[in-house]
């Protein structure tokens, strides 16, 4: 049995990503008890894995021209390029030790019930050459928070604007360029979140929908407040120091 949580009925969170984002962590950081799902979109923005270096990155002149903000998330991975023609997955899993097989592994089902050949590696899933969807994963004591950026409708020439390409003289933390795709590309329309839930459901079990609870709230606000709030962890990692739980 696994949870599908419902978090973008509030309008707030919906045209936020730094609060998606916030709420993406929270997921993890409430400590739950059984599998969590979580399917979200953002509005369009650049999200730094949690120790890059923006400047090895992004291209911030382009960004700054077309009003697309700059951002950091939790988790490891590279940059990836968020707008509304992704869908975002969330896969949090109390005391797993392989969150990725299992998310990669329902991915790759899913996308070959659409009538695609998917290549799954460790870096993501590709139709052939071109990246679908990338993963990363947050792991704490507790558990572990698998999330994946699959590309529905995107337009590829916008990943190339805002992000630089992998630079001659690659540090362990830069991002790992490919051509990318989209399941648009390959005549398939529509976003397929119902088609997530039956693939998890086949290895998680029964789906139980609900909305978020307390926990996750009050993880969210405190994780606005030391992170997702404060400019200089997106632009350097550098988290605000809690002395109190903010108001």
């Amino acid at each position: 049995m696994f949870s599908v949580v419902a978090a973008q009925d509030d309008s707030a969170r919906h045209d936020s990503a730094w609060r998606n984002l916030a709420f993406d962590e929270a997921l993890l950081r409430a400590k739950p008890q059984s599998p969590v799902l979580w399917l979200w979109r953002n509005p369009q923005c650049v999200v730094l894995g949690r120790g890059q270096r923006a400047e090895r990155e992004v291209d911030f002149s382009a960004c700054s021209a077309d009003g697309v903000p700059v951002l950091r998330r939790g988790s490891g991975g590279g940059t990836v390029y968020h707008d509304r023609g992704n869908l975002n997955i969330t896969l949090v899993q109390p005391g797993a030790v392989e969150p990725l097989e299992l998310l990669g592994t329902a991915l790759s089902t899913l996308v070959s019930e659409l009538g695609l050949s998917p290549r799954l590696t460790k870096r993501g899933l590709f139709i052939g050459a071109d990246k679908l969807c990338g993963f990363a994963a947050l792991r704490t004591k507790e558990g572990v928070l698998a999330h994946s950026t699959l590309l529905v409708s995107s337009n590829p020439e916008l990943v190339t604007r805002y992000l630089t390409p992998t630079p001659e003289q690659a540090h362990p933390l830069d991002s790992e360029r490919s051509p990318v795709t989209t399941l648009a590309a390959h005549g398939i329309g529509g976003y397929p979140d119902n088609l997530v839930i039956d693939a998890m459901s086949r290895e998680l079990g029964t789906a139980i929908h609900r909305g978020p609870n307390e926990a996750e709230l009050a993880q969210e606000q405190l994780l606005m407040h030391s992170r997702y709030g404060f400019s200089p962890w997106h632009l350097s990692g550098r988290a605000r120091q809690l002395t109190a739980a903010p108001s």
